[in-house]
Parts: C-alpha cells; sequence; structure tokens
C-alpha cells in the first residue's frame, strides 16, 4: 500500500499532486518532457501547467550534491518559468541545451544540470534490492571536502554551526579539525533538507543557505520571524528576498522531556518559560495540550544526565509534583534556592535536586555514556579494584605495638628513590612534608640519606581516588609536572611543590589538602555544616572577601568559605616567634582597632587571622604564612 497520496509540488503550492500507481495514458511529463506510463503523480486541477509528472520526477529533492559542481549544493527550479531569466544561464553544463525541463542550478555559479541529464528520474522496476546504507557519514551543503561523522550521544556543549546553540545527543562533526565551516552539528540541524515548503511562504520553495557566508547583503538575509541577522542556518526564497533561520522555520518540535510535540507560536508575545522559568517577550513553543510554553533554547535539554556528584542519572522535570514535601529547596551543585514550579534535574531515589544549568555545566558531567547506564545497573562506577588497592608503598621492617598491630617503621615509598624510617621525634628547623607541604610532625617518615620527609598519614594516601571536582579518577602524583618545580591547584588556586592528585588526560591537579577535603564540610570556623558549591560566577569567602567559583556554602546562612580558607592549618609558627599561633575565627576583643602585628596595617575583624594568646599577637594568614606557603 502507497503511503504517500498526495504530494505539495515546488512549482505550485496551491495545487496537490495525486498519486495513480499505474497510468497509461502516455502525456507528457512536466519534469522531464517524457512520455507518462507508470507511477504518476498529476494535478486534478483543470488547466494547471503541472497537470502531469513521472512519480520520480515529482519527488526529485529540492536540492542535491553533485560531483561535477562540489562546491555548492544544487537547487531545483523549473526553466519553463524563466527562473533565471537569462537564458543562457540556465544551459546544462552536460548537454549544452536550454530545454523546458526542470533543472538543477547553483545560484553562486550559474552553474546548471538537467534532471534527465543527471539520471535522477530512472527507476528501475526489474531489479528487486534497492541500495540500503547505514548512515554514518553525511554530506554537508557547506562544505563537501569533509563528509561529517555521526556521534549518538555528544555530550561536550559545544556551539552548533546551524542554530548557534550548544550540542548534547545525537551530533554531527567534521574529524577534521582544520574545517571552520562544519565543525559540529545538533542531528537535526546537518539533516535539515536543502528546501522545503513552509506555510509563511506558500509561493515558492524555500532554499537552505549560511549566513555566515556573507554573500547575500545582511538586510537581505534578515528573518522574517524573528527580524535578524544571524550566523546560522537559514532558509531563502531567492524571487522575493524572504528568509527564514532554521531555528525558526520548524513548525513542529520534538523535545526528550516532553510528551507532546510542540509547535511554534507565530506571534510575539510576552510568556514566561515553563523550564527556565525566566519571563520574555517573543516566540515561544507551545502544547495546546497542556497549556506548556517554552523558549527555543529551553527545548535542547536532555531528558537524563549524570553529574560527577551524584551516583544516580538526573532526569528533568518541570512539574513539582515529583518532588518531596519540602519548606525550601537548594541546588546540590550551586547551593543556590532552586524554584520548583520550573524545569530541574531530580533523582527520586536520593531527593537530590539541580539547576538545570548548574546539571548541564561540562564541569558538572560525568564523561559517560548515558545510552550504556541503565537505571539502577552500576550507577556507582566503582574504579578499577586492583589498583585502587595497590600500597604507596613496600613495608621494608615491622614492628608490633603493645596492641598487638603491626606497625611498618621502614618502607619504600614509591614517591623516593630511598627507603625511609618512622620515627616519633620533633623535628628541628621547621621541616616540611614533602607530600602536604605542611610542617612536619610525629609520627612521620624520613630518609636518611636526604632530606625527605613524608607525614604517616600522606604515606598511606590512596593512589587513585575519586573527587567531586573532576568527571575522572585523580591519581596521585609526586610530581605533578616534570618540567617545573610546583603546579597551580585547580581549586584553591595556590601554588604547590608537594604531591598532587591530578588528571594529566584534562591537565587538572588538585594540592593533598584539597583533595581530601569532602563535599560536605564540617569546620571549626562555622557552626552549620557547609555544601560544595561550583558557579559560573565569582562568589565572596565570608573568610577573606576574595571572590571564587568553587566555595563551601552554608543553606542556613550567607556563609560561603573558599578552598584556601577551608585548609588553613590550624596551628603554625611565625620565623623565631616561641609560641605557636592559632587559627582564631572571631575578633580576640571589643575594642573596635584591628591590626596584623607583623605588617601594622589594619585587619577586618569578620575575617580569619592567627592568633599568640601568650603574647596577644594577632596576624594576617598571609603574613604568618609568607606568599608561597606550600612551595618547600
Amino acid at each position: 500500500m502507497e503511503q504517500q497520496q498526495q504530494l505539495l509540488h515546488f512549482c505550485d503550492s496551491k495545487h496537490p499532486l495525486v498519486y495513480l500507481p499505474d497510468y497509461r495514458g502516455g502525456d507528457t511529463c512536466c519534469g522531464c518532457q517524457e512520455s507518462v506510463y507508470g507511477p504518476t503523480y498529476w494535478c486534478e486541477e483543470v488547466g494547471c501547467p503541472y497537470y502531469l509528472h513521472h512519480k520520480s520526477c515529482a519527488e526529485v529533492p529540492l536540492g542535491l550534491h553533485h560531483p561535477l559542481h562540489p562546491l555548492h549544493p544544487l537547487i531545483l527550479f523549473d526553466e519553463k518559468t524563466n527562473y533565471p531569466e537569462e537564458k543562457e544561464k540556465s544551459r546544462c553544463q552536460l548537454c549544452k541545451e536550454s530545454r523546458r525541463e526542470y533543472t538543477y542550478g547553483c545560484y553562486r555559479c550559474n552553474f546548471s544540470l538537467h534532471i534527465k541529464c543527471l539520471g535522477l528520474q530512472h527507476e528501475f522496476e526489474f531489479h528487486d534490492h534497492p541500495h540500503q546504507m547505514e548512515q554514518q557519514q553525511l554530506l554537508h551543503f557547506c562544505d563537501s571536502k569533509h563528509p561529517l561523522v555521526y556521534l549518538p550521544d555528544y555530550r561536550g556543549g559545544a556551539t552548533c554551526c546551524g542554530c548557534q546553540e550548544s550540542v548534547y545527543g545525537p551530533t554531527y562533526f567534521c574529524s577534521n579539525f582544520e574545517c571552520n565551516s562544519s565543525y559540529m552539528h545538533h542531528k537535526s540541524c546537518a539533516e535539515v533538507p536543502l528546501g522545503l515548503h513552509h506555510p509563511l511562504h506558500p509561493l515558492h520553495p524555500l532554499i537552505l543557505f549560511d549566513e555566515k557566508t556573507g554573500y547575500l547583503e545582511k538586510e537581505k538575509s534578515r528573518c522574517q520571524v524573528c527580524n535578524e541577522s544571524r550566523e546560522e542556518y537559514t532558509y531563502r526564497c531567492y524571487r522575493c528576498d524572504f528568509n527564514i533561520h532554521i531555528k525558526c522555520d520548524i513548525l513542529q518540535l520534538e523535545v526528550e522531556f516532553h510528551d507532546h510535540p510542540l509547535t511554534p507560536f507565530w506571534k510575539g508575545i510576552t510568556f514566561t518559560c515553563d523550564i527556565c522559568g525566566k519571563e520574555d517577550k517573543g516566540r515561544p513553543y507551545l502544547c495546546a495540550t497542556c497549556c506548556f510554553f517554552i523558549h527555543r533554547s529551553c527545548a535542547s535539554f536532555p531528558r537524563r544526565l549524570k553529574v560527577v556528584r551524584h551516583k544516580h542519572p538526573l532526569h528533568i522535570t518541570h512539574s513539582s509534583f515529583e518532588l518531596r514535601e519540602s519548606d525550601s529547596r537548594f541546588c546540590q551543585l550551586c547551593v543556590q534556592k532552586v524554584d520548583t514550579r520550573y524545569g530541574l534535574y531530580y533523582c527520586s531515589k536520593c531527593d537530590f535536586v539541580a539547576h538545570l544549568n548548574c546539571a548541564i555545566d561540562k564541569r558538572n558531567r560525568e564523561d559517560i555514556n548515558l545510552l550504556e547506564l541503565k537505571d539502577g545497573e552500576n550507577e556507582d562506577e566503582e574504579l578499577d579494584q586492583s589498583v585502587e588497592s595497590a600500597a604507596a608503598y613496600k613495608v621494608k621492617k615491622i614492628k608490633v605495638g603493645e596492641d598487638g598491630t603491626e606497625i611498618a617503621t621502614e618502607i619504600k615509598h614509591f614517591s623516593h628513590e630511598h627507603d625511609l624510617k618512622l620515627t616519633d621525634e620533633e623535628v628541628q628547623n621547621n621541616e616540611k612534608c614533602d607530600g602536604c607541604v605542611r610542617a612536619i610532625s610525629p609520627p612521620f617518615y624520613s630518609c636518611a640519606k636526604c632530606c625527605f620527609f613524608l607525614h604517616k598519614s600522606c604515606a598511606n594516601l590512596p593512589r587513585i581516588k575519586k573527587h567531586s571536582l573532576h568527571q575522572h579518577p585523580l591519581t596521585l602524583l609526586p610530581k605533578p609536572l616534570s618540567w617545573r618545580k610546583w603546579f597551580v591547584c585547580d581549586a584553591c588556586s595556590e601554588h604547590s611543590s608537594g604531591f598532587a592528585y591530578g588528571c594529566d588526560k584534562c591537565v587538572f591537579y588538585l594540592d593533598v589538602q584539597c583533595g581530601l577535603v569532602p563535599e560536605i564540610l564540617t569546620h571549626e570556623g562555622h557552626k552549620h555544616q557547609l555544601i560544595l558549591s561550583s558557579t559560573s560566577f565569582k562568589q565572596s569567602c565570608s573568610s577573606c572577601d576574595d571572590g571564587r567559583n568553587l566555595v563551601f556554602r552554608c543553606t542556613t546562612c550567607e556563609f560561603a568559605l573558599d578552598f584556601k580558607c577551608a585548609t588553613l592549618p590550624q596551628t603554625t609558627r611565625f620565623k623565631q616567634h616561641e609560641h605557636s599561633f592559632t587559627l582564631s575565627y572571631t575578633a580576640e576583643d571589643d575594642s573596635g582597632e584591628y591590626y596584623c602585628d607583623i605588617c601594622e596595617e589594619e585587619r577586618n575583624p569578620n575575617h580569619w587571622y592567627y592568633y599568640c594568646a601568650d603574647c596577644i599577637y594577632p596576624a594576617h594568614p598571609k603574613c604568618i604564612l609568607g606568599e608561597s606557603p606550600y612551595i618547600k
């Protein structure tokens, strides 16, 4: 049974062509000017100039690529309409004639080919096996040199060359990285037809072109729907200077997270997007069944994703009935309030909530293939046990303690060439641990041949660990950068010459202290629990007023703490001062005058400081610790 009973013809949008499965009249085809027998499309309207067509001639594509003219796509036109008007410009490059038949032409180069010369209209009824090939590559209309390669679930968030929005999900990309014109596309943007009919311009077909090419004047490329000229793919009628961006032409929009297709509201209105919650003026997409309005850009959010800081996949929801009752909601990624009336990502198993933009941020996304991850199956991805359980050292000597436990008194640590011996004695000369670059204190391991010290706790650090700040497992590295004696921690921005938890693939490094800080922090400097907050904007640390993207936030009050202050040592020494200094969180008195006894400059009473109670000696942390406290 033939599914397509009618066809809207490219030359006449008023009269749909009706399908006849076996016409035998022998009249002339309007497309190729030859006799018609067999499968046919015809117009029932008396006097219509597009009365009869071979089925194959009526169904030829509105545009195509051809090896004789690989630079640009060829667009279908009817030579009888005298468009283009000059006959010489419509001469076929194969037969060298201008005939009254359908022709493919390049409007940039005046290159033409008749459909009969291309052989597009022939179907072979005597052959039983149609050509079938699963399409893994796509020849793009802007660049015939580089076929686009298909990726079923891309999550990188690069900008689509077609619509200029972020790309997630099914994608086509050019594997040639020198390619500028067609590097990354949504699957839907790469597969848009080269030509189409549109209800806003029913007289003529619209042909696809790339506004970035600049071969049209800007005013002539202005979209009739959004009234803008943007660097994106556009459908154009070359006869009428009528243009519609591919984002604006969509008659129905399928989105992952909604059950019904959305249709464009062609008239500009003031509306509130049911996904992002922002009020806007423009042309939304509407689900009439649900009375659901959204921005075109909000339609690209994936239905399901995985973030680094949660073990289960998150599902998008735009209705608060799925959430458990709660007085207030905070995004678990940025620790800012969430409006549950609009869209968010949610894990019903753990009552985990995240803003849409926080979950989609590439810094928070898990680098896994969601097509291979099923709900409830292998959700908490485990590290390679053989690597994770590998000890950081080999035991050379053991003694048994009073309680019967074995204590490694001499070890060969992977980070040092010599054996290290355990000691419980106080170290002289304010030496620092080579692992965490903090003041060394017993018990610690040391090298008898060189000045190498390692806290017992640093010697026992896991070789591999997962961290909520990075999508890949981090490896303990004794020397992160072989060409430099120090590195910069990606959490606290401090320079360090110690060990690092790092991902060489991403050039991401955390010093030991930041690598051990938990996602939910309890700190002596604040009475409430603090949760790690990652944002695209700077947040002010309550301890020092520095602006950081990464802080620990309190959901009860406005307190925030950055990694630098969260990892300050609780006690420290300063040069030849006889007493140790303790980190203090409140002003030492109510005098109203607060100064640093080292630099003699005024201190902010709300900022943390180091204090020697024996000498009544307060000081800025930077004055006590120095400019580069974690470089040995």
